[in-house]
């Protein structure tokens, strides 16, 4: 993002690193403008041209919502559906010859669509077997072990949201901390035993 008199605006470098659009992409839809509607710029900053940061969002939000189909979600949508970061976005689909990840329905310039029920299907579907597998795993461990807050999210198949929200204002059955420990800046680090993780687990499970 950069400013120019105090006003937002994007330069395509900025666009190129905040969207992911190519630079040829760009240049074409400037090219094109009188047919697309793309926003005349505002100024220059150093020797860039530049766009009003609100005019083009507001063009470039309208292009899409015409172009893609309903049902298709970007990378940063998906993350805020199922409450990802995107950079746990980018891991999974770095690994996606082995966890099986859903190829994009759609690419415009560098920007991917993925359809919605294909990935939140494959997505449940992946949860699932990692938890299975943390369960697995932990049983096969030590039951008087100490493991941290986010081990003990993994064990049970939990977002680490939700496992931090459950530290701090415990449901029923939620396993008190067997130890203990402060860190800098009024932090606290819980460490809570395997086997009481996983009977807090169970105990879900039987529900």
């Amino acid at each position: 993002m950069s400013f120019l008199d105090g006003r937002r605006v994007y330069t395509r470098a900025d666009l190129m690193a905040e969207r992911g659009i190519g630079r040829s992409t760009l240049e074409k839809w400037f090219r094109e403008r009188a047919a697309n509607g793309h926003p005349e710029p505002v100024g220059t900053v150093g020797s860039q041209k530049a766009w009003d940061a609100d005019a083009w969002d507001a063009w470039y939000a309208a292009r899409e919502s015409e172009s893609i189909p309903d049902g298709l979600l970007t990378r940063d949508e998906l993350g805020a559906k199922h409450g990802l970061s995107r950079h746990r976005l980018k891991q999974l689909w770095s690994e996606r010859a082995g966890n099986g990840h859903p190829a994009p329905a759609r690419q415009v310039g560098k920007a991917l669509y993925w359809d919605d029920a294909e990935w939140s299907a494959w997505f449940a579907e992946y949860e699932a077997n990692t938890a299975n597998a943390a369960h697995a795993a932990a049983h096969e461990q030590d039951p008087d072990d100490l493991v941290t807050l986010a081990e003990a999210a993994r064990i049970l198949g939990l977002a680490q949201s939700s496992a931090t929200v459950y530290a701090k204002r415990p449901p029923a059955g939620w396993p008190t901390p067997a130890h203990e420990e402060q860190l800098g800046g009024g932090r606290v680090r819980r460490l809570y035993r395997r086997s009481d993780v996983l009977a807090y687990g169970e105990s879900r499970s039987a529900k």
